[in-house]
């Protein structure tokens, strides 16, 4: 198993990730071009990448990685993580844990003093593994559609 950056022929492979849940066969739509031209504004914004988990040529987790500048804490950088999936036939494999491990890479990398990430509330497995890694729920969390 490796990590590595994605490539704009594995948009197939993170979309059906993405939609392999409850959760996210409500929001995600496999096949839509709406994902060629978001890839590519990611792909035009440094710090900004998904990661993928290959193993025999088949990407099996996935996570997005970006740096956000900002003027708090004395101008810190901070990394946020989002769209962590791995794939239902690989879990408890660590698979998870390499793919934030090379986050955390990443992010010390860039500069970065904290790492951060939001996760749906119905999502107890993965707010314990959250927990595993050493993140803490220390904020709420709130979105606003448009």
């Amino acid at each position: 198993m490796r990590i590595r950056e994605a490539t704009r022929a594995d948009i197939g492979a993170i979309v059906a990730l993405l939609s392999d849940d409850g959760l996210g066969r409500g929001r995600e739509t496999p096949g839509d071009p709406a994902y060629d031209a978001a890839f590519d504004a990611m792909a035009a914004q440094p710090g900004n990448v998904y990661l993928v988990a290959e193993e025999a040529e088949a990407v099996i987790g996935c996570l997005q990685f970006t740096v956000i500048h900002g003027l708090s804490r004395k101008g810190a950088s901070r990394a946020q993580v989002e769209g962590v999936r791995v794939h239902a036939d690989h879990r408890g494999k660590r698979i998870g844990e390499a793919l934030f491990e090379a986050a955390f890479d990443r992010a010390r990398d860039a500069g970065c003093t904290l790492v951060q990430l939001t996760t749906d509330r119905s999502r107890d497995d993965a707010l314990r593994f959250y927990e595993r890694l050493g993140f803490e729920a220390s904020h709420w969390g709130m979105k606003r559609a448009l």
